[in-house]
Order: structure tokens, then C-alpha cells, then sequence
């Protein structure tokens, strides 16, 4: 049994999360998560708040464990959202795109923790600073919208930058994963696309296949013309974007292109039209699971890695 600061803060079993994924992390996907000892994680995405707040009646329909919500504060909603998970005592907030602290007295006032994701020394400190509970270190291997430095670079920089509790994010898929994690000076991890191939994920069959099919040169990343670069399979809409990215399309017409179509992955498997977020890991995704199965798995493989270290050191 691996217990880190992080189960402790949060009483769960195993130091877990599932990513906060749009359009993709429901409270099915949670709940399920949740009950198999990690921490689940509801995303808001650009999603209003009634929709929120029937994900978190599910989820809570269907756990007793903990979960969280995932609030992107570049949302139009997002203040809708904020107010939300404090009316509704979620046990966990984490965020991104932005900065919580404007939230950050009403979240600690309900008893939420609060857990930002950050990609960089500055927002680490500062998140520190403003009263967040832990945080997410995550690299640029990872799905939708990224940084620049990656995982393995960000993660001890992180930790050494803060007395909080870091989980590590972004190229994370099975125990190697989770215990180089650990040696970076985590105490947990976030893994996105590992749970797109849960059971209880409801993608789209078309999505669930590209995942399953990936190799190790699937992703690229688009929009960093207009400062928010998201990583996704290369797709006939993710080429097509790059090409008008880099081609002189004007940024409203681009921002337009993009609209709606991660949607159109997760719900309706448009193959053509779709943006299919994924991390440069989906490589190692090659099996359906239950998610309970996929969070004790990646901890029973880390086990017996980080015991057997000797092996190497003398």
C-alpha cells in the first residue's frame, strides 16, 4: 500500500486522480473512479451550471468516496461554477486556465480543497501564496491544453518550489509512471487519457478506437497562435487547423474553426470534424478496463519498482 500526503489530505486509498477532461469526465466516470480508491474528478469544461450540478447529483448517487470538480476558469461559467461546487460542498476543486484566488475564500469557507493545476515555478508559488491545498504539476505530454515544459522537467522544479503536496501530470499511464512520479518528488499522479479507455467512459466508439489504435507519434499541438495550445490526435481537423493557424487564417474565423469540435469527437465520433484530445502516452492505452481496475493496477505495478530500486544502486 503506497499512502502519501495526498491520501491522507483527502482519505482516499490510493494517491490517484482522474484528469478533468471536457466533455468526457461526467459523474459516471467519477463515481467510478472514486469507488476504486483514487479521487474522480467531474470537468465543468465551458459546460453551465445546471449541467454541473446534474453530474455531481450523479455522482453522488452512485459513491459515497470523495470526488472532485474541474473548473477551466477561462469558461464563461466559470464563476457560475465557482458558486456552484461551494452551494453543493464538493470534498475537492482543482482548476485551470487561470487563477482561483478570487474564489479561493469562498472555497476554503465551504471546506473544499483546493488543488490548481500549474505548469509553471511562477503559478506554483503564487497558487502557494493564495492558500491551495496541493498541487498538480502537469507537462506538456499531456492532453488538451498544455504547457511548455515537460513533465519529467517540471515536476522536481515544482516540488522544490512549494511546501505543498505535488501530483504529477502529463505522460503518466501505467507503474513506471507512477513510481518515476515518485522519484520526481511526487506524491500522487493525474492521469487523463489511461481513463479514456475505462468502462464507465462514455466517448464515443470512434474515439475509444483511435485511442486504442495510437502510436507513438499520434499527437501534435495546435493553437499556440492564440496562446491556449492543445495537444490532440493528428486528426484530418487537427492538420486542417494547423494549416490555417499557420497560414494567415484571422484569430476570430480560427477560434470559430475550433468551436464545438471537441464535441463532435466525444459525442458524435466524426472522424473528419472531431478534435480528439489526447496525451503523448495514448500510445500505451491498448485495453478496456474497468477504471477501479486501472487505479489499482498502475499502484501494483508501481509497488514492486519502487521496492526493487537496490537493484540498480549498490
Amino acid at each position: 500500500m503506497i499512502e502519501t500526503a495526498i491520501t491522507k489530505l483527502l482519505g482516499i486509498t490510493y494517491p490517484v486522480f482522474q484528469g478533468g477532461m471536457a466533455w468526457i469526465a461526467d459523474g459516471r466516470l467519477a463515481a467510478a473512479v472514486s469507488n476504486g480508491g483514487g479521487l474522480g474528478i467531474i470537468a465543468a469544461g465551458n459546460a453551465p451550471a445546471d449541467y454541473v450540478r446534474n453530474q455531481i447529483h450523479i455522482a453522488r448517487s452512485l459513491t459515497q468516496k470523495p470526488f472532485g470538480v474541474n473548473i477551466m476558469l477561462m469558461s464563461p461559467y466559470a464563476d457560475e461554477i465557482a458558486a456552484l461546487v461551494v452551494e453543493e460542498k464538493v470534498a475537492v476543486v482543482t482548476t485551470g486556465a487561470g487563477n482561483p484566488a478570487k474564489y479561493m475564500e469562498a472555497f476554503k469557507g465551504a471546506g473544499i480543497r483546493v488543488i490548481p493545476v500549474v505548469a509553471s515555478i511562477a503559478m506554483a508559488k503564487l497558487m502557494t501564496r493564495v492558500g491551495a491545498d496541493a498541487l498538480i504539476a502537469e507537462g506538456g505530454e499531456s492532453g488538451g491544453h498544455v504547457g511548455e515544459i515537460t513533465t519529467m522537467v517540471l515536476v522536481p522544479q515544482i516540488c522544490d518550489a512549494t511546501t505543498l503536496p505535488v501530483l504529477a501530470a502529463g505522460g503518466i499511464a501505467d507503474g513506471r509512471g507512477v513510481a518515476a512520479s515518485f522519484m520526481l518528488g511526487a506524491c500522487g499522479v493525474q492521469m487523463g487519457t489511461r481513463f479514456l479507455a475505462a468502462e464507465e467512459c462514455t466517448i464515443s466508439e470512434t474515439y475509444r478506437q483511435k485511442i486504442l489504435k495510437a502510436g507513438d507519434l499520434c499527437t501534435m499541438v495546435t493553437g499556440r497562435r492564440l496562446g491556449h495550445p492543445v495537444r490532440s490526435l493528428r486528426t484530418p481537423f487537427a492538420r486542417n487547423y494547423s494549416e490555417k493557424e499557420y497560414g494567415g487564417m484571422p484569430d476570430d474565423q480560427l477560434e470559430a474553426l475550433g468551436t464545438g469540435a471537441l464535441r463532435k469527437a466525444v459525442v458524435d465520433g466524426d472522424a473528419e470534424n472531431g478534435c480528439f484530445l489526447a496525451g503523448q502516452v495514448a500510445t500505451r492505452v491498448n485495453r478496456i478496463q474497468p477504471a477501479a481496475e486501472i487505479v489499482r493496477e498502475v499502484i501494483e505495478e508501481a509497488e514492486p519498482l519502487l521496492k526493487g530500486a537496490s537493484k540498480w544502486v549498490k
